[in-house]
């Protein structure tokens, strides 16, 4: 059985990592079983965010490229083209922050209002559908990154739904950069994300926390309101993954860099589910980080009752000619939604991290046993 000492003590500079990894497994293979939070090929003895390495000449092309995107944008599935100094295009753009406690010293959150998805179950529905907020220049919001590490001692910066403004977003992280901020930058969003959007923010984003809702096309359109949802979402796992790579930490038990999948278990959605797990298996990584999360409640549109419809109820004819109208109990509990109004049951969740475990994958956001912090 490894120690913590050991893990750290584990040397790196020796072994490829791709040997490294086989031998590792190997090892653990004859270990009683375990969850394994820090392991050798997955811990870093320091770390220094992917932006602080860029050369100036980088940082200037990546300034011009969010330019250039903004005059026609494409940065998210929907490209709908429009010039974003004129107008709008499909969502607004606005900053809101709110340092959220998490981990040792919390994590550094920073919500956007709007998104490119209509999720009828949102639960920040008041930010994202209502588009809450304020808005900010690019220098402003990252004034706000330097007051969350100075002030906050946050362990990074963390970007909450940023997919529809990533323009504003690279060039806030490269002003923070000249602003002295060196912490790791999370990119917290849906994976309805285009490739374009990804490829500025590489180089700019060390941890990216997308979520993977839902598989099939006839929930993406009824749920999510977007017909291509998972074969969006499937690309932009894969290159975030090409970016980032696994889920690293270094040896305080703080993630620093890689990629972490969230799955919101859904009433019902248990098949959707599993074909989600055996693409990250199959596709992606047996060694990506997992987070399969519990908190699904009814919120946003789910449970609300239907709107009336302009249609004649049905009509009973008494004995003696005497008509009226019926009311049924369905039309007076019709709320929209219904498949998915009530909290998801202990079954369907350990079922979700059974089919993840059949396909091999092993590394999950379970509480550490160790006084790390988890994202």
């Amino acid at each position: 059985m490894f120690s913590s000492m050991a893990l750290m003590r584990w040397p790196q500079q020796s072994l490829a990592r791709a040997p490294r990894l086989q031998y590792f497994r190997q090892v653990v293979a004859r270990q009683p079983r375990r969850s394994l939070h820090l392991a050798p090929p997955f811990l870093l003895d320091d770390y220094i965010p992917l932006y602080q390495l860029l050369s100036s000449v980088e940082a200037s092309k990546k300034r011009s490229r969010a330019y250039a995107h903004l005059s026609s944008c494409n940065l998210c599935p929907r490209l709908c083209g429009v010039n974003r100094y004129e107008t709008t295009g499909v969502f607004y753009w606005s900053g809101r922050q709110k340092p959220c406690i998490q981990g040792h010293n919390g994590s550094g959150s920073v919500f956007f209002s709007g998104c490119n998805l209509r999720c009828t179950f949102c639960q920040n529905h008041d930010i994202t559908h209502q588009r809450n907020g304020f808005d900010l220049t690019p220098e402003q919001l990252a004034e706000w990154y330097i007051k969350l590490q100075d002030t906050g001692g946050v362990h990074n910066i963390n970007l909450i739904t940023p997919e529809h403004v990533a323009p504003q977003v690279a060039l806030s992280i490269l002003a923070a950069r000249d602003m002295g901020l060196t912490l790791p930058i999370v990119y917290n969003t849906s994976a309805f994300d285009s490739l374009d959007s990804l490829e500025l923010m590489d180089g700019l984003v060390d941890i990216y926390l997308p979520d993977f809702k839902v598989w099939s096309k006839n929930a993406s359109r009824r749920l999510l309101k977007a017909d291509d949802y998972a074969a969006v979402a499937r690309e932009s796992i894969r290159e975030m993954h090409r970016q980032v790579g696994d889920l690293c930490f270094t040896g305080d038990g703080i993630a620093k860099r890689g990629l972490l999948v969230r799955h919101l278990v859904m009433p019902g959605k248990e098949a959707e589910a599993e074909e989600i797990m055996g693409f990250l298996a199959d596709h992606v990584s047996k060694d990506v980080f997992v987070n399969i999360m519990e908190q699904y409640r009814p919120a946003a549109h789910v449970g609300k009752p239907k709107k009336e419809r302009q249609r004649r109820p049905p009509q009973v004819t008494e004995p003696g000619g005497v008509q009226h109208e019926v009311v049924t109990d369905s039309e007076t509990q019709d709320v929209r939604y219904a498949e998915i109004n009530r909290p998801v049951t202990e079954q369907e969740v350990s079922g979700v991290r059974k089919a993840a475990e059949r396909v091999g994958l092993w590394r999950f956001n379970d509480p550490p046993k160790h006084d790390g912090f988890a994202i």
